[in-house]
């Protein structure tokens, strides 16, 4: 694996995220999403990483993560998805690599971005077309944030801690999502080219 110029620091927060080689699913059913997200809960707890926001779509996923712990964030895509291909090989009788290349972490280090960052990862079911609604995608914690569903991937001090209420980060995601607010300028281009 190439070296990565990030440094994994308890208590900061990092945007994990990666795509499947040639753009290929990289979940192909119900059964892979709910799996990876076991998976992902147990690796979290033991290496003391928290979930703040995350969402998996059919070819890539968008995770938040706080740091919590020595171990690095990074050791969880790692940890994650190095038994996940093997188990997804395994039971759609492929082989080789499941990515396109290894994750890409960034350091989130400002708290405007730290808000809009946990939006835009909500919001990638309906920009590309898999939801007509944010609350329509089950593979995100966005369900959990708006207090819909109960679910332990997610940090909810945050959530109080960053939003007035539920209904306040909903009005947040559905501004964005209507065109109301845009990001600060050059984030917008960043956030296109993930």
């Amino acid at each position: 694996m190439p070296k990565r110029n990030i440094q994994f620091v308890k208590g900061c927060y990092y945007h994990i995220y990666n795509r499947g080689a040639g753009r290929q699913s990289i979940f192909r059913n119900d059964e892979n999403y709910l799996y990876l997200l076991r998976l992902l809960g147990a690796v979290a707890q033991e290496i003391s990483v928290t979930m703040v926001a995350y969402c998996l779509l059919p070819n890539h996923y968008h995770w938040l993560v706080r740091q919590d712990g020595e171990i690095a964030a990074g050791d969880l895509p790692r940890r994650v998805f190095g038994s996940y291909s093997q188990a997804f090989n395994r039971a759609h009788q492929r082989t080789g690599t499941l990515f396109e290349g290894p994750y890409k972490p960034i350091l989130v280090e400002n708290d405007e971005y730290l808000r809009h960052l946990c939006r835009y990862i909500h919001l990638n079911p309906v920009r590309h077309g898999l939801a007509n609604a944010v609350e329509l995608w089950p593979y995100s914690n966005y369900l959990e944030w708006t207090e819909r569903r109960p679910g332990k991937l997610v940090d909810r001090a945050f959530v109080r801690n960053h939003f007035a209420s539920p209904a306040h980060y909903e009005a947040y995601v559905n501004a964005y999502l209507t065109g109301q607010v845009q990001p600060a300028k050059g984030w917008q281009d960043y956030l296109e080219s993930l």
